[in-house]
């Protein structure tokens, strides 16, 4: 019988409805029962499209043995990370803390009286197994303890929260040296080019920071970095060349064998960043590809009607992992004949043994175009895949659940669940990404995808002045976070940026919610943004203010850059001495640990080198084309000289109007280098 989850219209949470495990919601309910009973609370956290989420629910979740024990002993809740990031976050640094590696499921066990966590860590396997002991043995073992050791329980949690407070704490600093951003670039640039570890993961937030430090010539020297990120990215087996889309991560320090869920943050992040590394200099036919080729299977897989984009896609197929997007070579002699295999092979990394599994995941041989023979090879794929008769921009039935997986008919092969859910922040992510491609390469359905999910953002998640988080097949729900604000922000702007025509509309909405995030997540006493609302911390251990990068870029430093961008378009200070302020608040992270914060690197590098460019509605796009990193774009049909390209203000002092491509790209340069 299904249990309490099944309302629920999170897809992750529906996941668990079958299980025999009493699952419960985070909320009153639960957290009530657990004081009441004095029991302690065992508390899931993951998302519909981890892998790991989804074996230990098949494993451990669905043991009846486990869930008796449980059900009786424990209270269970189970978390969608992506509904809720503020606690997700929050538990997550408690078991690093403990010494434990993060990663999800998170599952951790908390005392009901003030939710602090006494053990925790990732998964655990229904059998002692991968150095792990079985679930049901930890289960015991932490009942034993939380009755017969509660003093020793009481100070470790004592422990854990003094610690969640250190690391939370920021003592401000009166001035930020600028040989913090040489500093950091150095620091990032080694995360980089850093492959000492199995995994490789596409690290916009660094990536982001390096390629804009290279426009400064003491550091030319990590450009080279910044475009092999680029490449690695572009030609790499994280990319799927069939049909578009950057999966998560691959497995190993070559980029060949992804882990096959796709999400729609690391699509935008990427998105945004190959089309900056374009207008860069890097023209690399694969780059343009890959960005063409994301749009394709953004609106055949991942559109809603009502123009948002869909969260994410499993990385399991049919009860495997990467089914939907491997070609064994028996298959591939099926459908090719052999000079078309020898020509696909001499692009591709295809072997008779494959190199994931007995199959092949397909990774580019070379840089370069591909011919047409190539193309022509990809496309049976492409349609081996999703229909005989499939074009890469026919919609594609959505399979939301299991039960969809068994009642449509697949002309192709049984693609992965989608994640439905429309994401203020990941749709944020991916606006930037088409906004920012729409200036390197001129496509009218970057733009086009770009304002379509801006507007459905405007209408249908922000409700009588506050925006909300989710959207579930129409219905907007749960609060917004600091993140959805900071990156619908951003987005907007580079709306801006990228659509003079409306420049004034995207300007003016960028305001107004900005408006709204000053007055309920901006910290007056001491500078910074909160996660949370104080009318939605309740039962948090602490209000955070989030300034590390992870897979996406820190709020905050998301938000103090925005500060800088709409201080230099409307020449209004408060909006700078806010950027200051934050930027106080968050020096020393930024002198001391720059690998933790690449985001705020680059808000700090927005902030004393901050560019406006005004120049006319003819010249306008000579510059939007560029990558300009630290310089704003303004119409201005007024400039002081009839004969001028442009004018260039640094910060809010304009310099002698330039009459020639010349003196305006040199005093560009000289704007946007002002500190090294």
């Amino acid at each position: 019988m299904p249990n309490r989850l099944a309302q629920s219209p999170s897809l992750y949470l529906r996941k668990h409805a079958d299980n025999p495990i009493d699952w419960y919601p985070w909320g009153d309910e639960a957290l009530e029962k657990a004081r009441v009973e004095n029991k302690p609370i065992f508390l899931s956290i993951g998302y519909s499209s981890c892998h790991w989420c989804t074996v230990m629910e098949h494993e451990a979740f669905s043991d009846t043995v486990i869930a008796d024990y449980m059900n009786e002993r424990f209270v269970a809740i189970k978390v969608d990370r992506e509904e809720r990031p503020d606690l997700d976050s929050i538990y997550m640094q408690a078991v690093q803390i403990m010494g434990e590696n993060g990663g999800w499921p998170l599952n951790l066990f908390l005392a009901p009286d003030d939710l602090v966590p006494f053990y925790g860590g990732t998964y655990f396997p229904i059998e002692p197994r991968y150095g792990r002991p079985g679930f049901l043995r930890v289960l015991q073992s932490i009942r034993e303890i939380y009755y017969d050791r509660n003093q020793d329980i009481q100070d470790y949690k004592e422990q854990i929260v003094r610690n969640l407070h250190q690391v939370n704490k920021l003592t401000p600093v009166p001035i930020i040296s600028d040989e913090a951003l040489a500093n950091g670039i150095n620091k990032c640039a080694e995360v980089v080019t850093n492959r000492d570890y199995g995994t490789c993961f596409p690290m916009i937030p660094y990536a982001n920071f390096v390629l804009r430090a290279s426009r400064f010539d003491a550091n030319a020297f990590v450009k080279p970095k910044a475009e092999q990120r680029g490449l690695d990215l572009a030609l790499g087996g994280i990319f799927d060349h069939v049909a578009g889309g950057w999966h998560r991560y691959t497995v190993d320090h070559t980029w060949t064998v992804p882990h096959f869920e796709k999400m729609l943050y690391d699509n935008g992040l990427i998105m945004e960043y190959l089309a900056n590394i374009w207008m860069s200099g890097l023209q690399e036919p694969a780059i343009a590809r890959s960005c063409e080729q994301t749009a394709n299977w953004l609106q055949r897989e991942m559109l809603a009607q009502e123009g948002c984009f869909y969260a994410s896609q499993d990385a399991d197929s049919e009860g495997r992992e990467g089914k939907f997007w491997v070609w064994s070579y028996a298959e591939l002699k099926k459908i090719f004949s052999p000079s078309e295999l020898d020509l696909l092979t001499q692009e591709f990394t295809i072997s008779a043994n494959g190199n994931f599994e007995e199959s092949n995941v397909l990774q580019r041989k070379n840089r370069g175009e591909l011919s047409s023979a190539v193309e022509s090879c990809l496309t049976k794929l492409f349609r081996r895949r999703y229909g005989e008769y499939s074009r890469p921009t026919d919609a594609f039935p959505v399979a939301r659940s299991q039960a969809d997986i068994r009642e449509i008919d697949w002309e192709g092969r049984v693609p992965p669940v989608t994640d439905t859910k429309a994401i203020t922040a990941w749709n944020a992510l991916m606006i930037s990404g088409l906004a920012t491609a729409y200036r390197a390469f001129q496509k009218p359905i970057y733009k086009e995808l770009a304002v379509n999910a801006a507007q459905f953002i405007l209408d249908h998640q922000w409700i009588e002045g506050h925006l909300q988080r989710i959207n579930y097949e129409g219905q907007a729900a749960i609060s917004a976070q600091s993140e959805d604000y900071a990156l619908l922000i951003k987005a907007l702007l580079d709306l801006h940026q990228a659509i003079p025509e409306k420049a004034d509309f995207y300007l003016q909405q960028a305001i107004a919610i900005q408006a709204e995030f000053d007055r309920d997540f901006w910290d007056a006493l001491s500078g910074g943004y909160f996660n949370t609302t104080s009318e939605t911390s309740q039962y948090l251990l602490l209000r955070e203010r989030n300034y590390q990068d992870n897979a996406t870029p820190s709020a905050n430093g998301i938000a103090i850059a925005n500060l800088v961008r709409i201080a230099s378009l409307t020449e209004k200070l408060e909006y700078l001495d806010r950027a200051e302020l934050a930027l106080k608040r968050f020096g020393h992270v930024i002198a001391n640990s720059p690998v933790a914060c690449p985001s705020l690197l680059v808000a700090f590098d927005w902030f004393r080198n901050h560019t406006l460019v005004r120049t006319s509605a003819e010249r306008y796009h000579q510059f939007s084309c560029r990558y300009l990193p630290t310089a704003s774009l303004k119409i201005d049909a007024n400039l002081p000289n009839p004969n001028a390209i442009a004018m260039i203000c640094q910060g809010l002092a304009c310099l002698e109007p330039a009459t020639d491509q010349e003196m305006c790209d040199r005093q560009l340069l000289r704007s946007m280098t002002r500190v090294t």
